[in-house]
């Protein structure tokens, strides 16, 4: 009878610290995912900024880029037409 007091002691300390860990466990898997969320928002974050940044460069390279007078007349008539359908749209909305 005291063995088993004592196996069912055992059992029950065993017990204590594997509800313990498994305490301290759940603090640790709650505070990475608060830390993967914020990562995450950071990289969404940076990720927008990198897209702004991109067209940053794109603008910059078209604005300092040295074309060929052919490259600035087809880039001339491209404008043209779309300033050519912007007026044909404004004409619909005006009637």
């Amino acid at each position: 009878m005291v063995e088993l007091s004592e196996q069912l002691k055992t059992i029950q300390e065993k017990l204590q610290i594997l509800l313990r860990q498994q305490q301290v466990l759940q603090k640790e898997n709650q505070k990475l995912k608060k830390d993967l969320e914020k990562i995450l928002s950071e990289k969404d974050q940076k990720e927008v900024q990198l897209q702004g940044l991109a067209e940053q460069i794109q603008t910059v390279k078209l604005g300092t880029a040295n074309w060929s007078s052919t490259e600035k007349a087809l880039m001339e008539k491209r404008i043209d037409g779309y300033l050519k359908d912007i007026e044909k749209c404004l004409l619909l909305l005006n009637t």
